[in-house]
């Protein structure tokens, strides 16, 4: 395999190209950085204050995501933490790296890959602006939610005025019809999955067989995750008109992640050291695939305050926390495998599993609490 140091600097040259593109972006808006402008007008201090403000927060926030540190001497310097993008990786894995190019690197097809990497990510803030909101969660990553900071009004207008700039900065006309079936889908995944609030969706839920549940789930969970692994591979292999065959391999392998990651979400309800606060909160909808695992239709009423405790009192909670652990770690498996299939170097490979591996190491630690506590 590929020395990572030497694969590691590639991955930081990109994301800090990518971070040099988002604050362009911001600048762009207002001033340099995206710094509040000395209101020459009252309309210009009021459009700050009510739009350019919480879009500049909204896409300079965490991506929850672990990035690389700082390092002195390498791409981006000493700066800010720098995050991956899986944009960025498609192009090496179909370009080349910098020194294979021979200096053939065409400039449209790079422009457009920049574009679409910055775009993704203002699509990535703007989601989770807009469920912050539907969840009514406060905190994100430990930041105040953008609603708790601007107001609902205002985050919801940024949430939605960020969807239609991240598609106009796209441009390329392959990008844009890639994000916007990534919009649509994040959209439909994000309706159903609260939809399972609902009392009608419950009592059909508490009502089906475990493999009709377990189907709730993996359908929602493919669009409302697994779109956010989805989107940067298939908007960048959008511009660079990759083969069909291998956009199906990718895209299966993006749907196991976002499985993965899903799986990773849901557990987190019942695992204190991973839950960070929000241990036992999950309980107002059947949405969480723990829940839907154990509930029994005969026993349990539809209201959260009685599914809480026959959740956690569940004579096979242990035994369901340790199959599903499992089930994650072997879903990321799995992706990793399919990707590294249609890499074109040990280079590229390894430049996927730096990306990839910031959340993935963290499925892997999860499967070995939870081994822990069962005593398995």
């Amino acid at each position: 395999m590929a020395a990572v140091s030497e694969v590691e600097a590639v991955v930081r040259g990109d994301a800090a190209l990518l971070e040099d593109d988002l604050a362009e972006f911001l600048g762009s808006l207002a001033g340099p950085g995206g710094a509040a402008p000395s209101a020459s007008s009252v309309y210009e201090g009021a459009l700050w204050r009510s739009l350019y403000g919480p879009v500049s927060d909204a896409v300079g926030s965490k991506v929850g995501q672990e990035a690389l540190p700082p390092a002195a001497g390498a791409p981006g310097g000493g700066r800010a933490p720098l995050r991956p993008s899986m944009v960025y990786w498609a192009y090496r894995n179909y370009r080349g790296f910098p020194d294979e190019s021979d200096g053939e690197v065409a400039p449209a097809e790079l422009a457009a890959i920049r574009r679409a990497a910055v775009a993704v990510r203002i699509l990535l803030k703007a989601a989770v602006a807009l469920d912050d909101i539907q969840d009514g969660s406060a905190v994100r990553y430990g930041e105040p939610a953008l609603h708790a900071a601007h107001g609902v009004p205002l985050a919801l207008n940024a949430g939605s005025w960020l969807i239609a700039a991240a598609l106009a900065h796209a441009a390329d006309p392959a990008v844009v019809r890639s994000l916007l079936r990534a919009v649509g889908q994040g959209l439909t995944g994000q309706a159903v999955d609260i939809s399972a609030r609902s009392a009608q969706t419950r009592a059909e839920l508490t009502a089906a067989s475990r493999e009709e549940r377990v189907e709730f789930w993996e359908s929602t969970a493919a669009l409302k995750t697994g779109t956010l692994f989805w989107m940067p591979l298939d908007a960048a292999v959008a511009a660079l008109d990759v083969v069909e065959d291998e956009r199906r391999t990718l895209d299966e392998a993006m749907r196991k992640l976002g499985l993965a990651s899903q799986l990773f979400n849901d557990l987190t309800d019942f695992v204190p050291e991973f839950g960070r606060g929000k241990t036992h909160e999950d309980f107002d909808g059947l949405g969480n695939r723990v829940s839907l695992e154990l509930v029994d239709s005969e026993r349990i009423g539809l209201d959260g305050a009685r599914l809480k405790p026959f959740v956690l009192g569940h004579p096979k909670l242990e035994e369901t926390l340790l199959g599903l652990a499992a089930e994650a770690v072997e879903l990321k498996r799995a992706a990793k495998e399919a990707v590294h299939g249609v890499c074109r170097s040990e280079r590229s490979a390894a430049y996927f599993d730096v990306t990839i591996e910031r959340k993935g190491h963290v499925i892997d630690r999860l499967l070995q609490a939870v081994q822990k506590r069962s005593g398995a």
